[in-house]
């Protein structure tokens, strides 16, 4: 028995790509996974249409969804909304269609914020991970220290850079990625760049597998058409992945 979850991410809804939602929803219907995990970006200016859009997509399924906020999921056309309470129309959201935690016999699934109102730098859109945010992961992964299933960390911006000891747009990534490690993170699931991955990085002196599923949106980038992920996972083993490329066959790896 394995746990098989379908990872998607950076929907955008506004901008969002009929023809794939409609794909990953007949699959879901179809092979009935486990979960349905999106990493961020549901939407794309926050808007209360959008998210009313949202919450019909993902409240039509039968099974868990796991939702993590992005940088598009704050309110543009609201400035005090967004300073004062950015992540409230998510957490709406969160209450209509999704579920707060999320394990099985293989594996768990944490959280991490990597999304911040502002920033000291332009444009707004990378990934910061405030101290406040690493220490609630590793207080919810103090309960699975030594949980021999595949402990999973969830989060909208990759907390590596593009190559393995080069550039990282996202504040604080390295330092996270290190200390999740330490604190026995098997594998990080993300979004943010629309183009899919899957890689094992150096963290101190351990490992761990980061996997990033590309988008479900018009918004392409680098050539890279619209996909998801299906992930396949036995307890205390690496994950693996299978990247499907909306109409074209699938890629495992």
């Amino acid at each position: 028995m394995a746990t098989r979850l379908f990872h998607i991410s950076d929907v955008h809804f506004g901008v969002e790509n009929r023809a794939a939602l409609s794909e990953v929803a007949d699959a879901v219907r179809a092979e009935r996974p486990d979960a349905l995990v999106c990493t961020g970006d549901l939407t794309q200016r926050a808007t209360h249409r959008q998210y009313a859009a949202a919450e019909e997509w993902f409240g039509q399924f039968d099974i868990p969804v796991w939702l993590d906020v992005g940088n598009h999921d704050m309110p543009y056309y609201s400035p005090w909304e967004r300073f004062s309470d950015p992540f409230r129309r998510f957490r709406k959201l969160m209450r209509a269609a999704a579920v707060e935690a999320l394990e099985t016999d293989d594996l768990v699934l944490i959280p991490l914020l990597t999304t911040v109102s502002a920033q000291w730098r332009w444009p707004w859109s990378d990934g910061v991970i405030k101290r406040s945010a690493l220490e609630e992961t590793a207080k919810r992964l103090e309960r699975f220290r030594h949980d021999p299933r595949t402990i999973v960390v969830t989060a909208h911006h990759p907390l590596h850079g593009p190559k393995a000891g080069g550039p990282n747009r996202t504040i604080g990534g390295d330092a996270a990625l290190k200390t999740l490690a330490e604190r026995g993170v098997n594998a990080i699931l993300s979004g943010h760049i629309h183009n899919p991955f899957n890689e094992v990085r150096a963290a101190g002196r351990r490992e761990v597998q980061v996997i990033g599923a590309g988008t479900l949106s018009t918004r392409l980038r680098n050539g890279a058409p619209p996909s998801y992920n299906v992930l396949t996972c036995r307890k205390g083993a690496g994950i693996e992945v299978e990247t499907r490329i909306i109409g074209k066959a699938a890629h495992s790896s």
